[in-house]
C-alpha cells in the first residue's frame, strides 16, 4: 500500500455502519480545536528507513481509537497539505486490519482491545477474555513474564476499554474499578492516563468511582509505585514503577496536563531504563519492554461529527507516534505497530468549492463502523505486518517476533 488517500475509496464501498451509543463527550471539547499550533508537519515525505537483520529487543504499539483513513486523510491535509504526510504515512511497511467481533460485524473497542491484546475475538463489551468468559493471557502479560517491562499510555481513563484489554480480563468494559485493581496487582511498571476516580475511596469523593473504600492509589505506593499528577511531578520523578494519573476522569488534552507525546517519552525513558533481576535470570539485564499507547480521544470525537477536534486528536496521536519513531530509529531493536481498533463516524469528503486542502467532510454515523483499519509498521520484523489482516493476528506476530509460544492461549 502506498499513499493511504489511495484505498480510501474502495474502503468506502465496504462500511457497514451500526447505531452505536456515543461514548461520553470528550472532555476536551472547551480546548480551542481550530489552534493546531502544536503540531509542526515535516519537511519531507521520504518513508522511514526499514530496518534489517536485527533482533526485536522493545515493542510500541500505538492505537489511535475510532481512527480510519478518512481522520488521517484529513488531519493530513490540515497539517501537511496536499502533498505532506504525517508520521503514521511515512511508516515503511503498511496495511490494512479487518476489524469484525466475535458478535457483531461493527465492534466496539472492548472486543477490539481484547484482539489486538490477546490474539482472540470476543463479544463487544468484554476485556481479555474469550465469549465463554475464559481468560486469555495478553501480549503485554506474555511479554511482561518474559522478563520484559511493561507500559499502558492513554488519554481516556486508564482503566478505559483499549488500556485495559492488555492488562484485566472483566466480563464487561463497565467494571472500570475492578479493571483498576487489576492494573496494580498486575505490575505493570508505567500507567499513564486519566481516571483518579477509579483509584481513590468512595468514602474520598462522592463522585468517585469506586463502591469501596480501598485506596488503589495507597496500594500502589505500597506496592512500590511513585505517583504523579501534574507534569512537574512526572518530568522530576525517576522510577521503574509509575502511575500518573493526570485528572480526575479522562484528560481534557489541554494545555495544563503532559500530552500524549510527552507522556509516551516518559514512559519508553523509564521503560527502556528497567532492569530485570532474579526471577529471571534467562535474560539480559536489559530485556526490552512492551508499551501500548493510545489516543484515545480520536473516537470520541468521531461520535460527536466534530471534524476539527477529530484532526486535533489525530495530530495529537501523530504526535505519540514520531516520539516512538524517533526512539526506534535512534534504537535499532524497536518494533513501531501503529494502527487503529476501528473506524468511527463514517468520516468521508468531498472536493472543497474553493482550496484543496479544505475538504468538505460527511459523517455516515455517530457510531462505529465496519471498515478495516490502517496499520503501518518499523523495525525489524515491520515486514510481517504489511497486507491484509485480521486484528487477531497482531499480536500472534508481535509474539512471534519476541519467541513466546504458544500465543494466544488461556490465562493459567
Amino acid at each position: 500500500m502506498s499513499r493511504i488517500t489511495s484505498v480510501v475509496t474502495a474502503l468506502i464501498a465496504v462500511t457497514v455502519l451500526v447505531s452505536v451509543a456515543p461514548a461520553a463527550q470528550s472532555p476536551s471539547k472547551d480546548v480551542n480545536v481550530v489552534d493546531l499550533s502544536f503540531y509542526q508537519a515535516s519537511t519531507t515525505t521520504a518513508a522511514y528507513p526499514l530496518t534489517r537483520n536485527a533482533q526485536v529487543r522493545n515493542v510500541i504499539v500505538c492505537i489511535g481509537d475510532g481512527m480510519g483513513l478518512g481522520q488521517i486523510t484529513l488531519a493530513s491535509l490540515k497539517a501537511a497539505g496536499l502533498e505532506g504526510r504525517l508520521a503514521m504515512e511515512r511508516m515503511p511497511v503498511t496495511g490494512v486490519v479487518r476489524t469484525h467481533s466475535a458478535s457483531s460485524r461493527v465492534t466496539d473497542s472492548a472486543a477490539a482491545g481484547t484482539a489486538l491484546a490477546s490474539g482472540i475475538k470476543t463479544n463487544n463489551g468484554m476485556i481479555g477474555m474469550a465469549p465463554d468468559e475464559t481468560p486469555y493471557i495478553t501480549i503485554l502479560e506474555a511479554a511482561r513474564a518474559r522478563g520484559m517491562a511493561t507500559g499502558l499510555v492513554a488519554t481516556s481513563t486508564i482503566t478505559h476499554a483499549t488500556p485495559a484489554s492488555f492488562a484485566a480480563h472483566v466480563k464487561s468494559r463497565k467494571g472500570e474499578e475492578q479493571i483498576a485493581e487489576q492494573l496494580i496487582a498486575n505490575r505493570v511498571n508505567v500507567l499513564f492516563g486519566g481516571g483518579r476516580r477509579y483509584f481513590l475511596p468512595k468514602s474520598s469523593d462522592p463522585n468517585t468511582g469506586r463502591t469501596d473504600d480501598r485506596n488503589l492509589v495507597a496500594e500502589a505506593r505500597d506496592a512500590g509505585y511513585t505517583y504523579v499528577t501534574t507534569e512537574a511531578e512526572l518530568q522530576s520523578a525517576e522510577h521503574p514503577y509509575m502511575l500518573g494519573l493526570f485528572q480526575f476522569d479522562a484528560l481534557t488534552t489541554a494545555s495544563d496536563e503532559p500530552p500524549l507525546a510527552i507522556l509516551t517519552q516518559k514512559a519508553i525513558q523509564v521503560l527502556s531504563q528497567v532492569k530485570r533481576k532474579p526471577p529471571f535470570p534467562l535474560f539480559r539485564p536489559k530485556a526490552g519492554f512492551f508499551l501500548m499507547v493510545e489516543g484515545s480521544q480520536i473516537d470520541w470525537a468521531c461520535h460527536d461529527n466534530d471534524v476539527r477536534n477529530t484532526i486535533r486528536q489525530t495530530l495529537l496521536f501523530d504526535q505519540a507516534v514520531q516520539a516512538a519513531v524517533d526512539f526506534a530509529l535512534r534504537d535499532g531493536h524497536t518494533l513501531v505497530v501503529v494502527t487503529a481498533d476501528h473506524e468511527t463516524g463514517g468520516l468521508t469528503f468531498t472536493e472543497a468549492a474553493r482550496r484543496r486542502t479544505d475538504p468538505t467532510p460527511h459523517w455516515g454515523t455517530k457510531g462505529h463502523t465496519g471498515l478495516p483499519v490502517f496499520i503501518g509498521a518499523l523495525g525489524p520484523g515491520a515486514g510481517l505486518f504489511a497486507g491484509v489482516q485480521d486484528n487477531t493476528e497482531i499480536p500472534s506476530k508481535i509474539a512471534s517476533l519476541l519467541k513466546i509460544k504458544p500465543f494466544p492461549r488461556p490465562a493459567q
